[in-house]
């Protein structure tokens, strides 16, 4: 079952529809720069996609030929160190990081600086081979520190450290090189890649997913194996592991995978 879109205002759409959150950044006239009311936007959007038990996974796209071009520079003068609008960045970047539903980003345009930390928050970032990157902040006299939380544990450290000090642009494929970006799509088959991408996140358990993303965002083996085997054990005996093991020995999907 399909839901109108909720209006959030013209600067964002939010669509949920067969178990997927679309979350459309739509602020083009400033190249959907992360201003006070879109970034506010896009935190409460967010927050109801976590909070929908029919939303499995949560897709982060956008109108017009820019993805996002970061923070909105127009609201940066004279800010203080301890504005407001300087932890909402943070915050937005860890809802998305630690999410427990999986995140996917489709970058049809350019990402510059903070534009390129919102991508780099998601789980799976689909781009277009015309997709562009660029981590420019040094180059207005800026520091790219709250974006590095999440590009620094995406990225090569040698090609990280390379493309922030020079602030230089960077296209998808060598996005994807970096380890930024993991699908290049050609420009007209972007929405094809997502929804391949789409289907095969729904398809997991969500509390699998939850977990394997805790696991995931914690780093791997930096606890004990003793507490990597109670976890294992916990998913083998839970509702969700009885049910895969049914499902698969019975050839039929699990009952959490959505029809799409």
């Amino acid at each position: 079952m399909s839901s109108a879109p909720v209006d959030d205002g013209r600067l964002l759409q939010r669509t949920v529809e067969g178990g997927v959150a679309r979350l459309v950044l739509d602020s083009p006239a400033n190249r959907n720069a992360l201003s006070r009311p879109l970034r506010a936007q896009l935190r409460e959007a967010l927050d109801a996609a976590l909070a929908d038990d029919a939303v499995r996974v949560v897709v982060l796209d956008h109108t017009g030929r820019v993805f996002c071009s970061g923070m909105d520079l127009s609201e940066a003068a004279g800010a203080g160190v301890g504005d407001q609008g300087v932890r909402e960045l943070p915050d937005l970047l860890e809802t998305v990081w630690t999410s427990p539903k999986p995140v996917v980003a489709v970058v049809r345009g350019p990402a510059r600086a903070g534009g390129v930390g919102l991508a780099a928050a998601c789980d799976v970032v689909v781009a277009a081979a015309s997709a562009t990157f660029g981590m420019s902040e040094v180059r207005l006299g800026l520091v790219p520190a709250v974006i590095s939380a999440v590009v620094l544990p995406r990225m090569l450290p040698h090609v990280a450290h390379r493309l922030m000090l020079t602030g230089e642009v960077f296209d998808a494929p060598a996005a994807a090189a970096g380890g930024l970006v993991d699908l290049v799509a050609p420009d007209g088959e972007v929405d094809a890649a997502a929804d391949v991408q789409v289907r095969a996140l729904a398809a997991g358990s969500p509390w699998a997913l939850a977990e394997t993303k805790r696991l995931l965002r914690a780093g791997g083996l930096r606890g004990s194996f003793d507490d990597l085997l109670e976890l294992s054990a916990r998913a083998f005996a839970g509702e969700d592991g009885q049910e895969g093991i049914a499902a698969f020995r019975e050839k039929r999907p699990a009952r959490w995978v959505p029809s799409l």
